[in-house]
C-alpha cells in the first residue's frame, strides 16, 4: 500500500517522447517501490532473494503464531477527546495459550491481490514494443503512453473505490468483486484487435490493482496476530515485487515469438479466478463482522484464524473496544471532521512524502549515472539497484516489529535525504570532479536501500492501523488515492522541471522533502510496534 508504498510503470511515457524514443523511457521505467525492469540474469538473481528473503518471513511468522502466549498485554490509559464520543476500554487482542489457529493460508490467498498488482504493472514493459507493432501504433509514442497511463487512471479510480466496497460488502466480498475487472481486463488486453479495446482493458485491470492496493494491506493487518503483524504486512511487499518479477520472466520469449504479448497479459487471469475463489474459503474480518453485528460470523471467522480456544475472549475483547457499537459508518466527510482529520492527513502526507522524495527520479537516471561510473550494462545496474531494493525490504520486514514503523520511517527518510545530497554534490562540487562516477552510484545504492527499508514499504502497512475502525477503509482509500495521482502528477511534470532547473538542483529539492519528512514524521507519526489495532485507535483518540 508499497506501496508502497508501492512498484509503476510511469505513466508519463507519452509526455516524455519530446526527450527520449518511447522504448528507452519504457524499460527504463521508474518505480514507486524502486524496482528497474531489465532482462537476463538479474531475474535469475532478485528471484532468488525474493524467495529466500520470503521463505524466512514467512518461518518466523509461523513460529510468531505459535508464540503468543509470550508476550503479555499492555495497557493503555487514554481519554476520549471532547466531542469524539470514542471513550472505550482498550482491551488488545492477545490472549495466553497456544493457538490452534492460522492465518499464513489466509494471507497468502490475499497475496495473490498483490501479485496481480505487480504483474499488471509490470507486464506492459516488456510486451509494449510488440503489442505496438501487433496493433499498428508502433509509430505513435501518444497512444503507446495512453497503454501505458491508462493503468495509473484506473488505479487512482481503484483505490478510492476499494474502500467504500470493503466497508459495504466486506473484505472478503471485495476481494471477489476485485477479481472482476483484473480478470476482465486481463482478458481484454490479450485479446484486443484495436487500440480502444487494449485501452479499456488496461483501465479495468488498473481499476482492480487500485482496488487491491487498499484492501490487501487492509485485510492483513486486520487478521494478523499483534505480535507479527509487521512481518505480514510487509509480506505484501514482497509478492509485488514477485509479481513484477512474474511478468518480466514471463516476457523472456517474446524475442523468438512476436505474438506472446497476448499469453503475458492472458495468463493474469488465472490468479484472478484463484484469488475469487481463494476468498470464498477465506474467513472474513473479524473486527469488520463485529462491527456490523454479526457475532456469530465473527465467532465462525476468529475459530478459523486463532482457534476456537480464543473465541469468548476474543469477542468479548472486540465488543469491548468499541468495535461493535451502534454508531453508524463513517462517510468520505467524516474524514475532514475535525475528529479524525489529523490522523487521516498524517496518512496522506505519508504517501504525498514517499512520492515527492524523488524514487522515481533516482531509478529514472540511475542507467545514465552507472555509466558515468563505467558499468555499462544495464543488466548491473539493474541488479544493482534491484538487489538493494529487495535486500532493504527483507532487513525492514525483520526489524518491523522490532525497532518499530516510526523508527524506520526517521531512518529511511534521513538515509535518502543523505543520499540525495552525495548525488547532487557529485554532479556539481568540482572538489569531486575525479570521483563523481562512483560518488553517483554509491548515493543510488544508499538511496534506494534506504527507501526500501522505511518510506517504500511502511506507509502502506502503517495506514490500517492508525485509523480507527469506523474510518479505515475509506480512510486507507482515500491516502493510496493521494498516491496514485501524485504518482500520475510527477510522472507527468518531472522531465520539464528537469529540463529547467538540471537535476542536480532537482536532487537537492528532493533532499531537502526528505528532511521535511522527517520532521513531520517526528512530530505526528504514533509508534504502533507491539500495540493491538484497538490499542493504537484509543491512543490516537486521545492525542497520545
Amino acid at each position: 500500500m508499497q506501496s508502497s508504498t508501492y512498484a509503476a510503470v510511469k505513466g508519463n511515457a507519452a509526455f516524455a517522447f519530446q526527450r527520449r524514443s518511447f522504448s528507452n523511457l519504457v524499460s527504463r521505467s521508474a518505480t514507486t517501490t524502486g524496482i528497474r525492469f531489465s532482462t537476463g540474469s538479474y531475474f535469475a538473481q532478485l528471484h532468488s532473494s525474493a524467495s529466500k528473503a520470503m521463505g524466512a518471513k514467512l518461518a518466523r511468522a509461523e513460529n510468531g503464531i505459535h508464540s503468543l502466549s509470550s508476550v503479555k498485554a499492555r495497557s493503555v490509559r487514554a481519554q476520549a477527546s471532547s466531542g469524539g464520543g470514542d471513550e472505550e476500554e482498550a482491551i488488545p487482542l492477545r490472549s495466553e495459550g497456544k493457538s490452534s489457529g492460522t492465518v499464513l493460508p489466509f494471507v497468502g490467498v490475499a497475496c495473490l491481490g498483490a501479485i496481480l498488482f505487480g504483474y499488471h504493472l509490470g507486464v506492459v514493459n516488456g510486451a509494449l514494443e510488440y503489442l505496438a507493432k501487433d496493433l499498428g501504433i508502433a509509430d505513435n509514442a501518444v497512444l503507446q503512453g495512453w497503454i501505458v497511463s491508462a493503468l495509473l487512471a484506473g488505479a487512482t479510480v481503484g483505490s478510492f473505490t476499494g474502500g467504500a466496497l470493503a466497508d459495504k460488502f466486506g473484505r472478503t466480498r471485495t476481494f471477489q468483486l476485485d477479481a472482476i475487472p483484473l480478470a476482465i481486463g486481463a482478458f481484454l488486453c490479450a485479446t484486443a484487435q484495436s487500440v480502444q479495446t487494449m485501452i479499456v482493458g488496461r483501465l479495468l485491470a488498473g481499476v482492480g490493482i487500485g482496488i487491491s492496493s487498499a484492501i490487501v494491506p487492509l485485510y492483513i493487518s486486520e487478521i494478523s496476530p499483534t505480535e507479527i503483524r509487521g512481518a505480514l504486512g510487509s509480506v505484501n511487499q514482497l509478492f509485488i515485487c514477485i509479481g513484477i518479477l512474474a511478468a518480466l520472466i514471463a516476457g523472456l520469449p517474446l524475442a523468438a515469438n512476436p505474438l506472446w504479448w497476448r499469453t503475458m497479459f492472458g495468463v493474469a487471469v488465472i490468479p484472478s479466478v484463484l484469488l475469487a475463489i481463494g476468498m470464498g474459503f477465506s474467513p472474513e474480518s473479524p473486527r469488520w463482522l463485529v462491527q456490523q453485528g454479526k457475532l456469530t460470523q465473527a465467532e465462525k471467522a476468529i475459530k478459523t484464524l486463532y482457534g476456537k480456544e480464543k473465541v469468548v475472549e476474543l469477542v468479548r475483547d472486540l465488543s469491548n473496544s468499541g468495535q461493535g457499537t451502534s454508531e453508524p459508518e463513517a462517510g468520505w466527510f467524516d474524514l475532514f471532521s475535525s475528529r479524525y482529520w489529523k490522523v487521516v492527513s498524517v496518512g496522506a502526507a505519508l504517501f504525498l512524502f514517499q512520492q515527492l522524495a524523488g524514487i522515481n527520479a533516482v531509478v529514472y537516471y540511475s542507467t545514465s549515472v552507472f555509466r558515468s561510473a563505467g558499468i555499462q550494462s544495464d543488466v548491473a545496474a539493474s541488479a544493482l539497484v534491484g538487489a538493494s531494493n529487495v535486500f532493504g525490504t527483507a532487513v525492514a520486514s525483520s526489524l518491523m516489529d522490532k525497532m518499530g514503523r516510526k523508527s524506520l520511517l526517521l531512518t529511511s527518510f534521513g538515509g535518502m535525504a543523505l543520499s540525495m545530497l552525495l548525488l547532487s554534490l557529485s554532479f556539481t562540487w568540482k572538489a569531486l570532479a575525479a570521483y563523481s562516477g562512483p560518488l553517483a552510484v554509491v548515493g543510488t545504492v544508499l538511496y534506494v536501500l534506504s527507501f526500501s527499508l522505511g518510506a517504500g514499504p511502511v506507509p502502506a502497512l502503517l495506514l490500517p492501523e492508525i485509523f480507527a475502525s469506523r474510518i479505515r477503509a475509506k480512510a486507507v482509500a482515500l491516502s493510496l488515492g493521494m498516491h496514485w495521482i501524485s504518482n500520475f502528477v510527477i510522472g507527468l511534470y518531472f522531465l520539464s522541471v528537469v529540463t529547467k532547473f538540471g537535476i542536480s538542483s532537482v536532487y537537492l529539492g528532493f533532499a531537502g522533502v526528505c528532511v521535511l519528512a522527517v520532521m513531520y514524521i517526528a512530530g505526528n507519526v504514533v509508534e504502533t510496534k507491539g500495540r493491538s489495532l484497538e490499542e493504537i485507535e484509543l491512543a490516537l483518540t486521545s492525542g497520545a
